[in-house]
């Protein structure tokens, strides 16, 4: 399975807990460096704790199941 289809799989098994608190995430690039970068929508984008969902949820996540991948960053 090609890297980003990987990523999109990955983040498609998230997104019924973000979207459980009107949230949602997007994928926008992957980098020649390894970095995923992800757009959090809606509640997720103004939320006080996105900053945690990001590295402790759709990081973590994204690593286990994509070793490959060097680490995810939010872009707006």
């Amino acid at each position: 399975m090609h890297l980003i289809d990987r990523i999109e799989d990955t983040l498609s098994q998230l997104r019924p807990y973000l979207e459980a608190d009107s949230g949602n995430v997007s994928f926008v690039e992957l980098t020649d460096e390894m970095i995923v970068k992800v757009r959090l929508e809606g509640a997720c984008s103004s939320c006080s704790m996105s900053n945690m969902t990001l590295k402790a949820g759709i990081e973590q996540s994204l690593l286990k199941a994509i070793p490959e991948i060097k680490g995810v960053v939010a872009v707006d």
